[in-house]
Protein backbone atom coordinates (compact mmCIF):
# COMPACT_ATOMS: atom_id res chain seq x y z
CA UNK A 1 0.00 0.00 0.00
CA UNK A 2 1.18 3.45 -0.66
CA UNK A 3 2.30 5.73 1.57
CA UNK A 4 1.11 9.63 1.03
CA UNK A 5 2.35 12.76 2.13
CA UNK A 6 0.76 16.26 1.12
CA UNK A 7 2.72 19.88 1.76
CA UNK A 8 1.75 23.22 0.41
CA UNK A 9 -1.34 24.20 2.42
CA UNK A 10 -1.61 27.36 3.93
CA UNK A 11 -3.17 31.38 4.40
CA UNK A 12 -3.73 32.76 0.81
CA UNK A 13 -5.63 35.82 0.28
CA UNK A 14 -9.09 35.54 -1.88
CA UNK A 15 -8.06 35.50 -5.58
CA UNK A 16 -4.18 34.84 -4.72
CA UNK A 17 -2.44 30.55 -5.74
CA UNK A 18 -1.28 27.55 -3.64
CA UNK A 19 0.68 24.28 -5.13
CA UNK A 20 -0.54 21.18 -3.56
CA UNK A 21 2.18 18.33 -3.79
CA UNK A 22 1.56 14.87 -2.76
CA UNK A 23 4.44 12.43 -2.64
CA UNK A 24 3.87 8.94 -2.93
CA UNK A 25 6.15 6.23 -1.43
CA UNK A 26 5.83 4.31 -4.16
CA UNK A 27 5.44 3.51 -7.81
CA UNK A 28 2.09 5.34 -8.63
CA UNK A 29 3.00 4.48 -12.54
CA UNK A 30 0.48 2.82 -14.06
CA UNK A 31 -1.55 1.53 -11.42
CA UNK A 32 -2.85 4.16 -9.13
CA UNK A 33 -5.54 6.44 -10.28
CA UNK A 34 -4.78 9.35 -8.23
CA UNK A 35 -7.34 12.11 -6.77
CA UNK A 36 -7.46 15.32 -4.25
CA UNK A 37 -10.44 15.98 -2.10
CA UNK A 38 -11.49 18.12 0.61
CA UNK A 39 -13.61 18.62 3.72
CA UNK A 40 -14.57 22.11 5.01
CA UNK A 41 -15.64 22.28 8.36
CA UNK A 42 -19.05 20.09 9.42
CA UNK A 43 -18.94 19.06 5.44
CA UNK A 44 -18.68 15.49 4.07
CA UNK A 45 -15.11 14.84 1.85
CA UNK A 46 -15.55 15.69 -1.48
CA UNK A 47 -13.84 15.11 -5.08
CA UNK A 48 -12.06 17.92 -6.32
CA UNK A 49 -9.95 16.38 -8.99
CA UNK A 50 -8.95 13.24 -10.39
CA UNK A 51 -6.27 12.05 -12.80
CA UNK A 52 -5.37 8.71 -14.37
CA UNK A 53 -1.99 6.94 -15.37
CA UNK A 54 -3.14 7.70 -19.25
CA UNK A 55 -3.58 11.75 -18.00
CA UNK A 56 -7.16 11.70 -18.31
CA UNK A 57 -8.84 14.31 -15.76
CA UNK A 58 -11.90 15.01 -14.11
CA UNK A 59 -12.72 18.33 -11.86
CA UNK A 60 -16.16 19.28 -9.40
CA UNK A 61 -17.66 21.87 -11.39
CA UNK A 62 -16.82 24.12 -8.40
CA UNK A 63 -13.38 24.34 -9.53
CA UNK A 64 -13.24 24.03 -13.50
CA UNK A 65 -11.08 26.74 -14.63
CA UNK A 66 -9.32 27.28 -11.53
CA UNK A 67 -7.37 24.53 -10.48
CA UNK A 68 -5.36 22.22 -12.15
CA UNK A 69 -4.22 18.49 -11.22
CA UNK A 70 -1.29 16.90 -12.34
CA UNK A 71 0.91 13.77 -11.30
CA UNK A 72 4.67 13.23 -12.54
CA UNK A 73 5.02 9.50 -12.35
CA UNK A 74 9.06 9.74 -12.71
CA UNK A 75 9.03 11.91 -8.83
CA UNK A 76 6.02 9.25 -8.01
CA UNK A 77 4.07 13.09 -7.26
CA UNK A 78 0.89 14.38 -7.24
CA UNK A 79 0.35 18.23 -7.70
CA UNK A 80 -2.90 20.41 -7.82
CA UNK A 81 -2.31 24.05 -8.78
CA UNK A 82 -5.23 26.31 -7.25
CA UNK A 83 -5.89 29.67 -8.88
CA UNK A 84 -8.29 32.24 -8.08
CA UNK A 85 -8.50 30.96 -4.83
CA UNK A 86 -12.18 31.96 -2.98
CA UNK A 87 -13.18 31.63 0.53
CA UNK A 88 -15.16 28.71 0.09
CA UNK A 89 -12.08 26.60 -1.14
CA UNK A 90 -10.85 26.48 2.45
CA UNK A 91 -10.81 23.13 3.65
CA UNK A 92 -8.40 20.21 4.67
CA UNK A 93 -7.43 18.34 1.11
CA UNK A 94 -6.24 15.24 0.94
CA UNK A 95 -4.21 13.54 -1.52
CA UNK A 96 -6.03 9.43 -2.15
CA UNK A 97 -4.58 6.91 -4.76
CA UNK A 98 -7.09 4.37 -5.92
CA UNK A 99 -5.57 1.01 -6.83
CA UNK A 100 -6.90 0.12 -9.90
CA UNK A 101 -6.52 -3.60 -9.82
CA UNK A 102 -7.57 -4.25 -6.47
CA UNK A 103 -9.41 -0.77 -5.79
CA UNK A 104 -7.60 -0.17 -2.49
CA UNK A 105 -7.24 3.25 -1.50
CA UNK A 106 -4.12 5.13 -0.09
CA UNK A 107 -5.22 8.55 2.04
CA UNK A 108 -2.22 11.53 2.81
CA UNK A 109 -3.03 13.01 6.51
CA UNK A 110 -4.15 16.33 4.69
CA UNK A 111 -3.31 20.09 4.28
CA UNK A 112 -5.18 22.99 5.55
CA UNK A 113 -5.96 25.59 2.92
CA UNK A 114 -7.47 28.74 4.39
CA UNK A 115 -8.73 31.73 1.66
CA UNK A 116 -9.21 35.04 4.11
CA UNK A 117 -8.42 38.29 3.88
Amino acid sequence: QVQLVESGGGLVQPGGSLRLSCAASGSIVSTYVMAWYRQAPGKQRDLVASVTSSGNTKYADSVKGRFTISRDNVKNTLYLQMNSLKPEDTAVYYCKALHIATLTASWGQGTQVTVSS
